[in-house]
């Protein structure tokens, strides 16, 4: 690794990678839900879980990914995830019941938790220390692209093509990721038979979370909840609404706003603290599901994915520094793995819980519901992290 310098070639082609998993996945997120309900005659709450099994075969693979990525090696368990990750996408092709549509996306969603946990791990390793805050950045960055490209060409294949068109992208960009990952240097770790021996043994609930970044991870299990109301049933509403075509840009806009908003929002957080970034975040992702529920026209939809950058895109990168921010400097890995986890598990929950929710009162219903339980949050932060940082802000802590 070259000393102070970020964009060295490893460090790229694992931030490409990253981006290649991460636009598989919002490929199949996006449409997963509408496919089930075409192909097979699915339930919403059934089509919702086969979108969110995914995110629970990919927390599954995250809580043991992380304890023992050094015990069986970054190389092989990288690799392990991407082939499997490339093989499950193959196998939407050849699906032939509901049944089976759950299993690969559990699979599938297995590949994803491992893969990613690896190479965000590696990239770690492959920027200098006093950079890896901005590099974290970028790396970040090309999640939040896949945000905008994936479920934009998800939209745009499933509207003019077949949904084996949109199966082949995804084999497409799962061949390339682990390409990309082969050219590198994955960075391992030497550990002594005795390391190895004490991260083999024992099942301590301890060894899987960081208990003071556990509040903040909440906050953003409930979030993740109602964020997957967004990325699994958009499309669907959209149909409903008849604004397929504005639909088909919401994420675009999406992206091209958290592309601007996180910058903005990183240097009010390290000069102003982290309060006034975090009330307004609230305020806005709340105000983006209250416009999508009374969206009557392309411009509000469109204008609630403006509300969603500035609301959820900037939420998550916040609450994730913050869930750092409180945890000891020795067990800023498990915060981070902590942090995914309960965001996982609410993307992972949330689409079949909203699934149920929209077949009982239906999709403006639920939207509007869902921006008032997000207002909610905000006096459970000040109470969990707000005062307190507030007080810090002031000198008086």
């Amino acid at each position: 690794m070259e000393n102070g310098k970020i964009w060295t070639r490893d460090y790229i082609l694992l931030l490409t990678s990253n981006f290649l998993v991460a636009i598989s996945f919002y490929l199949l997120m996006t449409s997963m839900a509408v496919f089930a309900i075409q192909q097979f005659k699915a339930s919403e709450s059934s089509a919702g879980f086969a979108a969110s099994i995914f995110v629970i075969g990919a927390l599954v693979a995250r809580i043991f990914a992380g304890k023992y990525i050094d015990v069986i090696g970054r190389k092989k368990m990288l690799y392990s995830g991407l082939c499997l990750f490339l093989l499950s996408s193959i196998t939407y092709l050849i699906v032939t019941s509901m049944e089976f549509l759950m299993i690969i996306r559990f699979i599938h969603g297995v590949a994803f938790g491992i893969s990613t946990t690896v190479l965000i791990t590696v990239s770690m390793e492959a920027l200098p220390h006093d950079k890896r805050g901005e590099g974290t950045g970028y790396f970040s960055l090309s999640t939040a692209s896949a945000t905008a490209i994936g479920p934009f060409l998800a939209l745009f294949l499933t509207n003019h093509f077949s949904y084996d068109s949109m199966f082949i992208f995804c084999i497409v960009f799962s061949a390339l990721a682990l390409v990309s990952t082969s050219l590198g240097t994955i960075a391992e770790i030497e550990l002594t038979p005795e390391q190895k021996e004490n991260m083999k043994k024992g099942f301590r609930l301890s060894d899987f979370y960081e208990k003071e970044a556990l509040p903040i991870s909440l906050l953003m299990f409930i979030s993740g909840i109602a964020y997957s109301c967004i990325i699994s049933f958009i499309n669907s509403y959209a149909i409903e609404i008849q604004l397929t075509e504005a639909a088909s840009y919401f994420f675009v806009v999406y992206a091209i706003f958290l592309l601007i908003s996180r910058p903005i929002a990183g240097k009010l957080f390290d000069t102003k603290g982290e309060n006034i970034v975090v009330y307004p975040s609230m305020v806005f992702f709340a105000i983006s599901f209250l416009f999508i529920g009374f969206a009557k026209s392309g411009f509000i939809l469109l204008l609630a994915g403006v509300f969603l950058a500035f609301g959820y895109g900037t939420l998550m990168s916040s609450m994730q520094t913050l869930a750092v921010k409180v945890s000891p400097p020795h067990r800023i890995a498990l915060a981070i793995s902590t942090f995914f986890i309960c965001m996982d598990a609410g993307l992972g929950i949330g689409a079949y819980l909203i699934g149920l929710i929209v077949e009982q009162v239906g999709f403006h219903t639920t939207y509007i519901v869902l921006g008032i339980t997000i207002f909610f949050l905000i006096p459970v932060y000040y109470l969990v992290h707000g005062k307190k940082a507030s007080k810090e802000m002031s000198g008086q802590y």
